[in-house]
């Protein structure tokens, strides 16, 4: 057969091949219906792929190329063949859909059970990272698809438990589970693994190679499963999961593994083995884990490292020297640890093929002048190192393009020779957090792009920066003098924050320039005057904030940055009205507004934020009248406070269901208190002080779980105060503040025995200090007026662990209930200007933590108690202006205070005050001691110490004079002085002596 003969054979088994392929149906109907209703079931949102944007930038360990978010199914029609359609492979036999990659395609909305993708059931692969299913659950219907291989259901807003069906796809080869959780305004929830199902799931996965299970809550699985994993396993990724116990080390001899990562478990104890390590290893990640011990020798075994980071651990020792045997090393990370001893620099030059090095301070470094070598070297992190000189050697590093000095003790100012290191190739500089001052040149490196210069004490003016920079920080430094024009010309700045520094003048008119930028903070400066124009072109801002500056001008109307979220105009001199018209279509996609202490004035209509997604509303301090606007639905930082606001609380303030925090105060609100605000679950704080408000006590606000904060105070609030016993009411409150109303009858016995959050200390276990709300990139504090020693003081910023207690200004009557002392955690405590009677409990002496206590103006009668001398905290108190009698107990806290603490008491008597109780008025003779018969032994020996420490007080003064006039002082001061204190030495001896004979009598 001749060869022309055999090509046409060729031909023809071609076009028959391919006519039969394309006479075959490649996409079955009901496949393809089933993917156009699995489309319709979603709506496309470019935000609900917002995790691509930050997965795939540059990582720690290695570059990867970011993964385009695009809608996939838009091309998805049914007059198409759906093979064709994106993110979709067909069996080129049977043309069944065998694979499904939906990679950050916008898709947001609840992937249900019943969803028309579990009828794809001939599916090998299916990917669905990166969009938003909005808390959805894992379908227990996976199962259906038995022939798969490939599963990714990552960064995709999944929540609740991993289904055990999932160990029934016996054919995984990589199972991706990873960065799933859900987050709303309220609350986070997280994609959780039980021990059974995970036990289930490497018992039966016996093919699987990739495992990844970051961020996924294991906190219920045993270290000990992991001794059951596949022996083909080759990648295992479990960082972050609130796994806890001991790791087995039969993980690192797995023969095939080549990945492992299991960072940022910190309850995850263990330590490298010495011996039998497996040997395929390419990276491990340990980063901020509780392994300890030392690093042993072994690991120079593992040729094939290229990637090691042991970076916040708890090893010690000497760093092995087997560790520089690791050529084909290429990241190492073993800052934040406790190793001891020396290392000379010179040892990392041996790792020729090093690209990324961080160390910290526990290394003892050393290091000279010489030109150390390293040919590879790309980002180098010398951060918390306790340097107080750049080394010199940074000059030798030709590669570079990160570079970290931050936190060390840098002073004076940047050498020259420092500014053209690496002046080809450094894309980020970081010098942040040091004691550098002087000023700045950064135009010799032409590829700089990230600059960070804050928390320093740079100053000066601000010098242009290099033509390529992305991210430019020098916040918090002393730069002083106007902000320079020439930094618009960098119309490439993505973010740049100045915020806290010295600027002065006017924001440069040619601002519009930087159209790329996204963020920008001027907050804490000089700034004044109106804000350029030419802003209007930043239309791809999305955080502005100017706050505390002095900017005169009005809302910015014409600002056109659609994706704007985040504005923070609070403390200016802004004024006039705000157009809520053009408010409501230029600011679609704001979050966050606060406009607070400004001199906005105008009516807010009820419904300017209803159909809107703000978050964060701050009106607060400015000149605002009319009724109170609604917030919009997701509304969590509510306030208007110190405005002109007038009306009602409107009965639908609680469609905002998720609020946290409500702040009214200051106003002129009238009418009662809407039962409505039961509706809003999550409610924090509610300040209503400072209205017009009349009703009586809302009690059913107890039923709020969350409540932490009641501020009711100046108020027409009226009658009794009190909840039926037995009642759960108000578990978590730990200020409540009703002073200045009409409140009346008995103190409220049942109420103070619910407030289980002042008794048990259950909010002093706050970790964090302050009351703060992260909402988004942004956290938020709100500030209350409370009255702390005698004072009403503002606080700015809400302590954690501040329990306050003010029913002062109303007309309580009767005593004070002994329950109160069983507010263990009580600060602070305010009865005063009241009609109460009886004697003060000696149970407030159980108030360990008290550090104010105001009994002032009220009817009590009856001693002080001594118990309150135990109170070591109390630094204010007030007693003044009631019928207390007896003499003010003179041991411990109660005498350090003044007498204006008991003044208006009639009945007291003693030191701080004037008036000497019985038998304090003169100091009887030593003879008069000395005839005391059996009969006023008694009251002598009663009040001898008393005696005795006046004759000591006596000795003291002498010796305190006798001191003072040492030097020049005349002689026949000295000669009396001396007989002085001779006499009373004598007559102090024979009272002792006195003393005892009436004592053995």
């Amino acid at each position: 057969m001749g060869w022309h003969q055999i090509l046409c054979l060729l031909c023809f088994h071609f076009f028959l091949h391919s006519s039969l392929r394309f006479a075959l149906p490649l996409c079955p109907l009901d496949q393809r219906d089933a993917l156009l209703h699995f489309k319709n079931s979603f709506v496309l949102d470019s935000k609900a792929s917002d995790p691509c944007y930050w997965h795939f930038v540059d990582s720690y360990y290695q570059k990867i190329n970011p993964v385009k978010s695009y809608p996939k199914t838009n091309s998805w029609y049914k007059g198409m063949d759906c093979c064709s359609w994106d993110g979709v492979a067909c069996d080129d036999a049977t043309g069944n859909i065998i694979g499904l990659d939906l990679t950050c395609s916008w898709l947001h909305g609840s992937l249900h059970s019943n969803s028309s993708l579990f009828l794809l059931r001939h599916l090998r692969s299916l990917n669905l990272f990166g969009n938003n299913f909005v808390g959805s659950h894992i379908s227990s219907n996976l199962s259906a698809f038995a022939t798969l291989s490939h599963l990714n259901l990552s960064s995709s807003s999944f929540s609740g438990s991993v289904p055990s069906e999932i160990s029934r796809l016996s054919k995984l080869v990589s199972l991706d589970l990873s960065n799933n959780y859900f987050f709303d305004t309220h609350s986070s929830s997280y994609l959780k693994l039980e021990n059974s199902i995970f036990t289930m799931l490497v018992q039966n996965l016996t093919t699987l190679r990739k495992l990844v299970l970051d961020e996924v809550d294991m906190s219920m699985v045993s270290p000990k499963s992991f001794a059951n994993l596949s022996s083909s396993l080759t990648y295992l990724s479990i960082s972050y999961c609130s796994l806890g116990g001991i790791f087995p080390d039969i993980v690192f001899r797995l023969p095939s593994l080549t990945n492992l990562y299991i960072s940022g478990n910190a309850n995850l104890y263990g330590i490298l083995p010495k011996s039998n390590w497996t040997s395929p290893l390419e990276t491990l990640s340990l980063y901020g884990m509780s392994f300890s011990g030392e690093i042993p020798n072994s690991i120079g075994n593992m040729k094939n490292l290229t990637i090691l980071d042991l970076a916040g651990c708890k090893f010690t020792g000497h760093i092995p020297s087997s560790m520089w045997n690791l050529n084909q090393l290429q990241v190492l990370w073993i800052n934040v640890n406790s190793f001891s001893g020396v290392v000379e620099f010179e040892l990392f030059t041996k790792l020729k093929n090093l690209r990324k090095l961080y160390v910290s301070q526990e290394l003892n470094l050393i290091y000279d002048t010489l030109k150390y070598t390293f040919p590879k070297l790309e980002v180098l992190s010398l951060c918390s190192c306790n340097l107080t000189k750049f080394p010199f050697f940074l000059n030798s590093l030709k590669r570079l393009t990160h570079l970290e000095l931050s936190s060390n003790y840098f002073t004076g100012e940047i050498p020259m020779w420092f500014w053209g290191i690496s002046h080809d190739t450094l894309e980020e500089l970081d010098l942040s957090d040091n004691l550098l001052e002087g000023g700045i040149q950064l135009l010799h490196w032409k590829k700089l792009s990230s600059i960070y210069l804050q928390y320093n004490s740079f100053h000066g003016p601000l010098s242009i920066l290099p033509p390529s920079t992305y991210y430019f920080d020098a916040s918090n430094n002393n730069f002083t003098g106007e902000m320079p024009s020439l930094i618009c010309q960098f119309s490439s700045l993505l973010d740049l924050d100045l915020s806290n520094n010295n600027f002065s003048g006017n924001m440069p008119l040619c601002f519009g320039n930087l159209t790329n930028l996204h963020n920008l903070d001027l907050s804490n400066n000089k700034l004044q005057g109106p804000l350029p124009r030419s802003l209007v072109k930043c239309v791809n801002l999305s955080t502005l904030d100017l706050s505390h500056n002095e900017f005169n001008d009005v809302f910015p109307h014409w600002l056109e940055a659609r994706q704007l979220y985040s504005v923070d105009l609070q403390s200016n001199k802004f004024y006039g009205r705000i157009n809520l018209t053009v408010f409501r279509l230029s600011f679609l996609a704001l979050e966050s507004l606060v406009i607070s202490n400004n001199n906005f004035t105008g009516r807010w209509p009820t419904q300017v934020f209803s159909n809107s997604s703000l978050g964060v509303i701050d009106l607060s301090n400015n000149n605002f009248g009319g009724p109170i606007p609604l917030p919009s639905p997701v509304t969590y930082y509510y306030s208007i406070a110190n405005n002109n606001i007038t009306g009602k609380i409107p009965s639908l303030i609680c469609n905002a269901t998720q609020l946290k925090i409500i702040d009214l105060s200051n106003n002129s609100i009238t009418g009662t208190l809407p039962h409505s605000l039961v509706k809003c679950r999550y409610l924090e704080v509610l300040d209503l002080s400072h209205n017009q408000i009349e009703d009586t006590f809302p009690r059913w606000l107890g039923t709020l779980p969350d409540l932490k904060i009641l501020v009711l105070s100046s108020n027409n609030l009226k009658n009794l105060l009190d909840i039926p016993r037995g009642a759960r009411l108000f578990p978590k409150l730990h200020i409540l503040d009703l002073s200045n109303n009409n409140f009346s009858g008995p103190l409220p016995v049942n109420l103070i025995m619910n407030l289980k959050g002042m008794m048990n200390g259950e909010n002093v276990q706050n970790t964090s200090l302050y009351m703060t709300r992260y909402f988004g990139q942004g956290s938020y504090e709100n500030s209350v007026a409370v009255m702390m020693k005698g004072l009403e003081v503002e606080l700015v910023r809400i302590l954690t662990f501040l329990t306050i207690i003010d029913l002062s200004c109303n007309s309580f009557q009767g005593n004070i209930p002994e329950v109160i002392g069983h507010l263990h955690s009580l600060i602070g405590l305010n009865l005063s200007h009241n009609h109460l009677t009886g004697s003060i409990p000696p149970t407030l002496g159980n108030l360990t933590n008290l550090e104010w206590l105001d009994l002032s103006s009220n009817k009590l009668s009856w001693v002080i108690p001594r118990k309150l001398g135990d109170l070591a905290s109390l630094g204010y108190l007030n007693l003044s202006k009631n019928q207390l009698t007896g003499r003010i107990p003179q041991d411990k806290q109660l005498s350090t205070f003044s007498r204006d603490s008991f003044s208006g008491n009639p009945g007291l008597c003693g030191t701080p005050l004037p008036k000497a109780c019985p038998g304090d008025a003169q100091l009887p003779s030593p003879s008069s001691l000395l005839t005391f018969d059996c009969e006023g032994h008694e009251s002598w020996f009663s009040q001898k110490i008393v005696w005795m420490g006046y004759a000591s007080g006596i000795v003291i003064g002498i010796s305190i004079a006798y001191i003072a006039l040492e030097t020049g002082r005349p002689k026949w001061l000295m000669q009396g002085v001396r007989m002085l204190e001779s006499r009373v030495a004598e007559w102090i001896e024979k009272s002792k002596g006195k003393a005892i004979k009436f004592h053995g009598h």
